[in-house]
């Protein structure tokens, strides 16, 4: 198999992942709230990473998932 390019995997994963958010949520099993602490965990383990070589990265994952939160992109807010 060809090497995926770091960009479009983490793309296809992001995409992926919000799919399986709206569709857990759709089937009523995870609640918009729980849901919406996910994403505040994951973007938290970003924030607060330890200064490191890739202390920029984890700045922006932590932006992007921001992003994805005050955008609703992952929660059909009713």
């Amino acid at each position: 198999m060809m090497p995926v390019p770091q960009d479009i995997a983490g793309t296809a994963a992001l995409s992926i992942c919000e799919s399986l958010l709206l569709a857990l949520n759709d089937r009523n099993i995870l609640p918009e709230k729980e849901i919406i602490g996910i994403l505040k965990d994951a973007a938290a383990a970003h924030e607060f990473v330890p200064d490191s070589e890739n202390s920029e990265t984890h700045a922006a994952v932590a932006a992007l998932i921001n992003a994805i939160l005050a955008g609703g992109n992952s929660v059909r807010r009713r």
